[in-house]
């Protein structure tokens, strides 16, 4: 009962932070957030269907949505999952991916222990300077973006579930270099007869303002007295993404061929961003197979001239898992999903399960 009383406590505080988040942001705050790869799920089962699984969302994939569904790992868990952003190397951005692994492995009856690397690159870009503008003729460069999870969920009772992840994150080029910190939080509450009915919140990227530093943003002058000196920029904060989900699901269970359909709904209050709306559905056959699809909406996304976002809401994926013993628990999935653009080509990401 103490610790019913503790989850109860823990989702009011939760909720409470997510309110104020959700009336934090206005229309002279957007697009003024940094750090916005955070926004991107890496993963490709949960992406299939919006990333609208804050409710149902299991195993390493709950990362991105809500970290309390990692309580569900039976025991050892391994992901990796490519995913190539807007087109990859045939889209408008040159060579844009981003590569995500993670493992997750449970520690007694009631926690999971987990972290996981996601990094985005963009290829080679050629370097153009005011002096020398021509592309080529000076060499290329290439940022990268990085940030490192460490996550611990909980299972308080079989209906609730909690925990949180810290993440450090890190934005770089051959001379400059940003750093930052935040934190992930989130709650599932589980029901039904056959635990059926599910629901979630979790709040994400709360943390310090970033900035950057190093090299380059200095530069060499000479002064109206003839001496050399170096003359530095200070870089802007930026306030991190923060972001917060509330998301339904329900399971429609049949014996025959042990089908599953699941349907699911859920709304992101963005600071810096406009609210999202997503829905979708996910059909199960024979544990083995499963279809999934969604549609992420936001004020505008119809309006070619208005909109706000490249992504145009249409997202689609499967999964094939293959049991590796005869009870099933071990098991190799390949997951796969697709995310509509426009003018920018769609988004494709493929990964691959372990559980052991």
């Amino acid at each position: 009962m103490k610790n019913v009383f503790r989850v109860i406590a823990a989702f009011s505080l939760v909720t409470v932070l997510a309110l104020q988040t959700a009336v934090a942001g206005n229309d002279d705050r957007r697009g003024k957030a940094g750090a916005t790869e955070l926004l991107i799920n890496p993963w490709a089962r949960g992406a299939g269907w919006g990333s609208v699984n804050t409710a149902c969302g299991r195993g390493l994939d709950a990362f991105y949505s809500n970290i309390a569904g990692l309580s569900f790992v039976q025991k050892t868990e391994i992901a990796y999952s490519n995913t190539m952003w807007m087109g990859g190397k045939s889209g408008l951005v040159s060579g844009a991916s981003i590569n995500a692994f993670g493992l997750a492995q449970r520690v007694g009856d009631q926690g999971v222990v987990a972290a996981y690397v996601m990094a985005m690159s963009f290829g080679d870009i050629p370097i153009q300077t005011e002096n020398s503008p021509e592309a080529g003729s000076n060499g290329t460069f290439s940022p990268t973006y990085m940030n490192i999870n460490v996550a611990y969920s909980h299972s308080f009772t079989p209906s609730i579930h909690g925990g949180a992840v810290i993440k450090v994150i890190s934005e770089s080029t051959d001379n400059i270099t940003g750093s930052g910190v935040a934190l992930d939080a989130g709650i599932q509450y589980v029901t039904g007869e056959d635990n059926e009915l599910k629901f979630g919140i979790s709040l994400k990227n709360i943390g310090p303002a970033m900035s950057f530093g190093g090299t380059g943003m200095s530069f060499t002058t000479v002064n109206d007295a003839g001496n050399n000196m170096t003359v530095e920029f200070r870089s802007a904060e930026m306030e991190l993404p923060t972001c917060f989900n509330i998301g339904v699901s329900y399971d429609f269970l049949f014996n025959k061929w042990d089908q599953r359909l699941t349907l699911a709904g859920n709304f992101t209050s963005n600071a810096f961003l406009k609210d999202n709306f997503a829905a979708g559905f996910e059909y199960a056959l024979l544990k083995m197979f499963q279809l999934r699809a969604g549609y992420v909406y936001q004020t505008d996304i119809f309006d070619v001239d208005n909109r706000t976002t490249a992504n145009t809401g249409v997202c689609a994926g499967a999964t094939v898992e293959i049991p590796l013993s005869k009870k099933g628990s071990n098991s190799i999935a390949i997951d796969y999903s697709y995310r509509s653009a426009y003018p920018m080509k769609g988004t494709h990401s493929i990964g691959a399960t372990i559980k052991l």
